[in-house]
């Protein structure tokens, strides 16, 4: 049996505080907001409580985010796509960003279980002064487990339309792109982080950015496998590649942080639903 799932978050303000609106169909939900850095920001879990994807499983998310509010949406594990009948599944997410608000769309893994049929796709939706940090991490197996990705297929899907499109299909059939220099080299996690404006970002500003995300990616274990660039004057995002999930992490929460000081402001405040 197939699942499809909707969840509509509706994000706005009243007076300092930003305040949460949900709708579900099936089987998504959030947990209660939390405020663990006052009124202005709201703290959300989304859960799955099936606990995994399967084949024909389509899941959608949908967040608008009004004018002057802050939301972080994370999750409270991985999301895991399991071994499909041959039937595909999807899971989608398209994020709206007002003037004058910030999102922060910050999902733990994504795993692709051997013998998955599945995608994954976010795309931003950034009023001219709306402005997004966000991070997507995919692991192909479970490398730790000695579990290999060695059927199956995954696609991947990152867009702010018109200025920043990453996208890519990865088949465990093609060893050229798996395990080439030139390709992921043997590893099997992929890590992508980004700052997003609906407007260009001033040359100081993006450079900034640049240069905390470069300094992070220096200090770190994957510095050999993690690039940082500017596609587009309203973007900074970077890619790395990893054996293991954590190290990735790792990595992806300290140019979070470093970015939320440069740009925002603000410390990093990292929900502590991570740390159980």
């Amino acid at each position: 049996m197939s699942w499809r799932g909707h969840l509509s978050l509706r994000y706005s303000r009243d007076g300092e505080r930003t305040i949460s609106h949900d709708r579900h169909e099936g089987p998504l939900r959030v947990l209660q907001r939390l405020y663990p850095e006052g009124p202005g920001i709201c703290h959300h879990v989304l859960v799955h409580p099936p606990g995994g994807i399967v084949g024909g499983d389509e899941l959608d998310i949908e967040a608008k985010l009004a004018a002057g509010t802050h939301a972080l949406i994370t999750t409270p594990g991985a999301t895991r796509f399991y071994r499909s009948n041959g039937a595909h599944a999807a899971q989608r997410a398209v994020l709206h960003v007002a003037d004058g608000a910030r999102l922060e769309w910050l999902p733990l893994e994504s795993i692709a279980f051997s013998g998955c049929l599945a995608g994954n796709r976010v795309e931003l939706d950034l009023a001219p002064e709306g402005e997004a940090i966000g991070w997507d991490v995919l692991a192909l197996g479970l490398p730790a487990a000695g579990e290999a990705f060695t059927a199956g297929a995954f696609s991947q899907h990152l867009e702010l339309p018109g200025r920043w499109l990453e996208r890519g299909r990865i088949a465990a059939s093609d060893a050229r792109l798996l395990d080439s220099p030139l390709g992921l080299d043997g590893q099997r996690v992929m890590a992508t982080a980004w700052f997003a404006r609906g407007a260009p970002l001033d040359d100081a500003r993006r450079n900034r950015l640049l240069d905390a995300a470069r300094d992070c990616a220096a200090a770190s274990l994957l510095a050999p496998r993690c690039g940082i660039t500017s596609p587009h004057e309203s973007v900074v995002v970077l890619r790395a590649l990893a054996a293991r999930v954590e190290p990735a992490m790792t990595l992806l929460q300290q140019v979070r942080a470093a970015w939320r000081r440069h740009a925002w402001g603000l410390e990093p405040n990292a929900p502590r639903i991570w740390q159980t």
